[in-house]
């Protein structure tokens, strides 16, 4: 069995008296897309922000590429060091990105941090990650408020890769795209993963979503983990409640919202 890349230990995370994360316990394996599931406040975001430090662990331990990550960084060159392994793309690809900065400035600024190469080796690295990620040279070129969410996306994953990570932490990163535009980013990260070997902890709500992307699954309540394992497994016969009733809550062919949903829209514009 090859050694996790990632080991998450009694993880706890408490704010004042409220218990978000609960004695949690994952590994994930190099090369491999580990989904944490659940509703909203199931923790499951509050995990990710934890693992990549922006949130400290009240008790737990956190190791990943082989180092404890359970403390803040001592210095700012452990700090570059953490960033340089793990790294996040938000749900927003709206609020993500500076908007006075081009997509190619976002990247090579990354790069001029976390590593050694000269200027023109910069830019044809740039180009290579967007090329990875389906960019061309206009929409790298272009402010962000001049690409669309799906293009928005793929910039903040090819700012993700350019420190060359061997984690990459995909919070609801398709959960603001419509259906079509989520298909082509799900595409992007699975070749992404296919022709670097990054490895994915993918935080997401969206059963259907994680079908596409997972090799494993945990799902998350009220903090605690109720259920895990293959990904088919859990989604195809789903041992515990929780886990049953989130599967019935994905739409299936043919949905539609009901009409007392569509009517709270409508008053709600």
């Amino acid at each position: 069995m090859t050694e996790a890349i990632l080991e998450v230990e009694g993880l706890r995370k408490t704010f004042g008296d409220a218990v978000a994360v609960a004695d949690v316990s994952f590994s994930l394996r190099p090369g491999h897309a580990l989904a944490v599931v659940g509703e909203s406040g199931s923790g499951k975001t509050t995990v990710a922000r934890m693992v990549v430090g922006l949130e400290r662990p009240t008790a737990g331990r956190i190791t990943a590429c082989g180092r404890d990550r359970s403390q803040p960084p001592r210095s700012a060159r452990e700090r570059r060091r953490r960033g340089g392994e793990v790294q996040i793309v938000f749900q927003d690809p709206y609020s993500s990105l500076d908007p006075r900065q081009s997509p190619a400035a976002a990247v090579d600024e990354v790069l001029r941090l976390h590593t050694s190469l000269d200027p023109a080796s910069r830019r044809r690295r740039v180009t290579e990650l967007a090329g990875l990620v389906g960019l061309d040279e206009r929409q790298m070129s272009a402010r962000p408020a001049g690409l669309s969410g799906g293009q928005r996306q793929r910039v903040a994953i090819a700012r993700a890769l350019a420190s060359e990570p061997r984690i990459l932490i995909l919070d609801e990163s398709v959960a603001a795209l419509d259906v079509s535009i989520q298909a082509q980013v799900l595409n992007v990260l699975t070749d992404v993963r296919e022709r670097t070997g990054v490895a994915y902890l993918f935080i997401s709500h969206d059963l259907a979503v994680v079908r596409q992307v997972a090799d494993e699954i945990v799902v998350m309540r009220d903090g605690s983990i109720v259920e895990r394992g293959p990904a088919a497994r859990v989604l195809d016969e789903p041992h515990h409640q929780y886990t049953r009733l989130l599967r019935a809550s994905v739409p299936g062919p043919g949905w539609r919202p009901a009409r007392r949903a569509i009517r709270k829209e409508q008053e709600a514009r």
